[in-house]
């Protein structure tokens, strides 16, 4: 059980270090804890890298209110192993693995018995929270982690280990709804909203799939970025009232990777009948619906919640149009390990990575900064085996 009353470097007898948070600042400062001993089904490895996700910057600063310090972040882990336990069978040492966004589980409900232990109601977080012991978890933003091996990932030896790395948790992200919702036959028409760490990776994924993509952004300076670089077929400025329009019932699904409120109604309203927008960011204000649009198909304005009609959105000014709807609105978190496992395989099938930044473990407050203000390119790395020194 956990060791109560103790500091974190006493709770277990490994000594390990890394940054923490210390308060809702946010601040990341060397920090000294420990970590348990490799267990008879666990897998001990070196950190080597760890990407910043941004649910690491809401983590830090407590934005979603359940965090508890000090607090290590970091669910985007890779590494090589250094120790396994007596019943192991999955890996050896030296192998290169991977820690998502999950290190366990109740292992008997309906949703672990199908591989979906991100709903499990009793999963645990890489970070923050306790696990089973009652001992805090901390991230990847340090030396070496431990996990059973259930929530491990082989890494394939022809996949880059940094550009890997986002994938534990971006990558799943994007395409564990893809596949559920029936968003992966060639030819379907999809858009992406967002350019940014989840988008990017989205945008990958579903040209890899043999989709037609459609990037939706407020900022019309991504628009070469999107077309040229990453492939997308078209691009649309979301605040362009003349191309939202043009663009009214023309795809068949929308991948929503915004973390910030948007209005959300006028992307909708892109959506063909039968339609699905799916919601992958998590903004810290509620998004606002209206109801009508996911019935009739109805493109009324009128009927929009006054406060969606946002600054820099104009009034479409359109007619009822009383057509049949049933436009879904759905949701997804991460993914189940074994399709966690799937996606690293078929990114490495189709030499997908995430387009990084890799950067030393003492320049990562300047990170979160640049996060913040979306200024990356899509996704910091930390080169942590390389950049983090001892405490």
């Amino acid at each position: 059980m956990a060791a109560a009353g103790k500091s974190p470097e006493e709770q277990h007898p490994v000594k390990t270090f890394g940054w923490a948070a210390k308060d809702t600042s946010g601040v990341l400062s060397p920090f000294k804890f420990s970590r348990r001993a490799t267990g008879e089904k666990e897998v001990r490895f070196k950190v080597l890298f760890c990407g910043i996700c941004h649910s690491d910057l809401h983590c830090a600063r407590n934005d979603w209110g359940f965090s508890t310090y000090p607090l290590v972040p970091g669910h985007e882990i890779v590494g090589e192993v250094t120790e396994l336990g007596n019943k192991v069978s999955k890996f050896k040492i030296g192998d290169k693995v991977g820690v998502g966004c999950f290190i366990g589980s109740c292992g008997s409900c309906e949703d672990c018995a199908n591989d979906l232990e991100n709903y499990c109601p009793k999963n645990i977080y890489t970070y923050p929270g306790t696990y089973h012991d009652g001992t805090p978890n901390y991230g990847g933003f340090s030396n070496e982690m431990v996990a059973d091996e259930h929530f491990v990932v082989r890494i394939p030896e022809n996949m880059s280990l940094a550009g890997g790395a986002p994938l534990l948790c971006a990558g799943i992200t994007v395409y564990s709804p893809l596949k559920y919702y029936g968003l992966t036959k060639p030819g379907t028409h999809i858009g992406v909203v967002g350019l940014g760490g989840l988008g990017h990776v989205a945008v990958k994924f579903a040209k890899a799939f043999g989709l037609k993509v459609t990037v939706i952004s407020t900022s019309p300076a991504k628009k070469e970025e999107a077309l040229k670089t990453l492939g997308a077929d078209a691009f649309l400025v979301s605040k362009d009232s003349e191309q939202m329009k043009a663009a009214v019932r023309t795809m068949d699904g929308i991948i929503d990777t915004v973390s910030a409120f948007h209005p959300v109604m006028p992307l909708i309203d892109l959506l063909k009948n039968h339609g699905k927008f799916i919601v992958l960011g998590a903004p810290a204000q509620p998004l606002e619906i209206s109801v009508f649009p996911l019935l009739t198909g109805a493109l009324i304005s009128g009927l929009y919640i006054p406060s969606i009609n946002a600054p820099g959105y104009d009034s479409w000014n359109v007619q009822p149009i009383n057509a049949p709807g049933r436009k879904m609105m759905g949701a997804s978190g991460a993914g189940g390990l074994k399709e966690t496992q799937e996606m690293i395989d078929f990114a490495a099938k189709h030499n997908i990575t995430a387009d990084i930044e890799v950067i030393p473990m003492d320049y990562v407050n300047t990170a979160m900064e640049r996060l913040h203000k979306g200024d990356v390119k899509y996704r910091f790395v930390i080169d942590v085996a390389n950049s983090l020194k001892p405490v």
